[in-house]
């Protein structure tokens, strides 16, 4: 999916009659543009309001096609927010390079918040209507909450590896530091106040750093 939200977006058809694409890179276009155009549809009027016909016509792929990537309009949804999620999970964990854990955090901050300020449509669609969708959508989150305490345990493994003498990391706090950066970020949205949250990045980055090491980290290295 790309990285960047456009209004108005529409999919840009596959060249009509006879040409030299795959099939399979046919049904990875048709994909691509149904997740684009469902993010893009829930985004602009909800989750509620948001219909399939409409996400195909915004795609500019035909029904069939749809079903036969989709089982609904749920799976579609669902679907684009995972891909999404990982995305964002792999730019963070590509930052395993980085010299130090400190600048792993204070650079994964950096994007994570760009990334959600970029792509507004996204944005609302994961945290303020996923809410709508039901079961399905509370155990998608769920499964997306697992992947990113996930790189907060590694993250605090590397800073145990830099810093031995730090006390064993409580497998709370990468629950903690997920629940409460989606509940921050997920506030602003609904507020209207997405930039807002480039001033409070250094307060964030200081409490995770604080919880995934100790005050005393914050005081030498911030």
């Amino acid at each position: 999916m790309r990285a960047e939200s456009q209004e108005g977006w529409q999919g840009a058809p596959l060249p009509r009659g006879r040409h030299k694409l795959s099939a399979d890179t046919v049904k990875a276009s048709q994909r691509e543009r149904a997740l684009r155009a469902m993010i893009e549809c829930v985004g602009e009027e909800g989750w509620a309001k948001t219909t399939v016909p409409e996400v195909v016509a915004r795609a500019r792929v035909s029904r069939n096609s749809f079903y036969e990537h989709f089982e609904d309009k749920t799976a579609c949804f669902l679907a684009a927010l995972d891909e999404a999620a990982q995305e964002i999970l792999d730019a963070m964990f590509a930052l395993a390079t980085e010299a130090d854990w400190i600048t792993m955090l204070r650079r994964g901050m950096r994007e994570y918040l760009t990334t959600w300020r970029e792509r507004p449509a996204l944005c609302r669609a994961y945290f303020v209507e996923l809410p709508f969708v039901g079961p399905r959508g509370t155990q998608q989150r769920e499964h997306n909450f697992g992947q990113f305490e996930l790189m907060f345990r590694v993250l605090g493994e590397r800073a145990r590896e830099e810093q031995p003498t730090l006390p064993p990391l409580s497998p709370l706090v990468p629950r903690l530091l997920v629940v409460g950066l989606t509940d921050i970020v997920g506030e602003a949205v609904r507020a209207g106040e997405l930039e807002s949250l480039d001033e409070r990045e250094p307060e964030l980055i200081e409490l995770i750093v604080r919880l995934l090491a100790d005050d005393a980290t914050v005081r030498e290295r911030l």
